[in-house]
């Protein structure tokens, strides 16, 4: 079914997917959804790959030097950055867009060389842009080449868009569209890392006790002292969540250390907690937003038995490594 983008839909959230074969494709959708936009003039933001920026850049001309870009690389590395990119670019230029105008996006992750637990927490986030953005006039088309993706990539992305785009002008609803709250859960359901049989545990009844026992354990395990203490702020973070007591573990892996919390019997009610940035009043899931900004990767699982949240941070190796290529 191919709807029309009325007046009325307009100055509500858009989330498209685009999926293209070659660049003529690409171009088909991105030239007059860029144009337009610059026509209207709706403020108009492109991430996607240094081809696609080329290709974009040498048909649109002069015209070009009107649209904000990013290598979608750079754009976030971690999810977290991600949302909060989008979020402070609509707070900063969607005053600007006239009337029924949008704020226009086209947003290409990175998804090629990702594991799967990575991949899995990109497509939880391309989902709950839905309810994060769903107070926006953002118009946000997510492109998808099929000529390089694994055709699962693909296949999620018409389960967390609910509307297609080959034109860049209309929208074909997408049979496979889940409820984001749905698709979250799902992904909140797959198993997450098992702690190694012989890793100490404890069980955390105050936040002193908590701070102390991350902190210690991430220090044997080769962390300095700034970044053993800022992974125990993370894990208070997420402990002021969850609530105490709660089991706590933490193991050094290939390139990471991770922090393990497990509360029986508790849950994050908020499927989109943490991923945008506290406003002027404390909301419930603003602790996992700081949690975010202070690990790698932050994974939730929830069962029968309760909640699990996972923490990762660099190894100090992978640190130093980090360190070394900045200069």
């Amino acid at each position: 079914m191919t709807v029309a983008l009325n007046r009325r839909s307009s100055v509500t959230f858009l989330h498209q997917a685009a999926v293209y074969d070659s660049d003529q494709r690409f171009l088909a959708m991105a030239l007059p959804f860029v144009r337009d936009g610059l026509a209207k003039g709706d403020p108009v933001m492109v991430a996607t790959t240094s081809a696609n920026l080329e290709l974009l850049g040498d048909a649109l001309g002069r015209d070009g030097l009107q649209v904000d870009y990013a290598e979608s690389g750079f754009l976030g590395r971690r999810t977290v950055e991600r949302t909060t990119a989008f979020h402070r670019y609509w707070r900063r230029r969607g005053l600007e867009a006239r009337g029924d105008g949008h704020v226009r996006v086209i947003a290409e992750p990175v998804w090629t060389g990702r594991a799967a637990h990575e991949t899995r927490a990109w497509q939880r986030m391309e989902s709950g842009l839905n309810l994060l953005l769903s107070e926006t006039n953002v118009w946000m088309i997510c492109p998808y080449d099929a000529r390089i993706l694994d055709p699962d990539v693909v296949t999620a992305a018409r389960r967390t868009h609910p509307t297609t785009s080959a034109d860049g002008r209309t929208a074909m609803v997408s049979a496979e569209y889940t409820d984001p709250v749905d698709f979250i859960g799902e992904c909140d359901s797959v198993p997450l890392l098992k702690p190694p049989r012989d890793v100490r545990g404890a069980s955390a009844e105050t936040f002193p006790a908590l701070r102390q026992f991350v902190t210690g354990q991430a220090s044997l395990l080769g962390l300095s002292q700034d970044r053993a203490t800022l992974l125990a702020v993370a894990a208070g973070k997420v402990a002021e969540l969850l609530e105490l007591p709660l089991s706590v573990q933490v193991w050094a892996r290939l390139g990471a250390i991770t922090c393990h919390l497990h509360r029986r019997g508790g849950d994050i009610a908020n499927p989109v907690a943490g991923f945008l940035p506290p406003g002027n009043t404390a909301q419930p899931g603003d602790e996992l937003w700081i949690a975010r900004q202070l690990c790698d990767r932050l994974d939730i699982h929830r069962d029968l038995d309760g909640c699990t949240v996972q923490l990762h941070v660099p190894s100090a190796r992978a640190e130093e490594m980090r360190q070394s290529r900045k200069y």
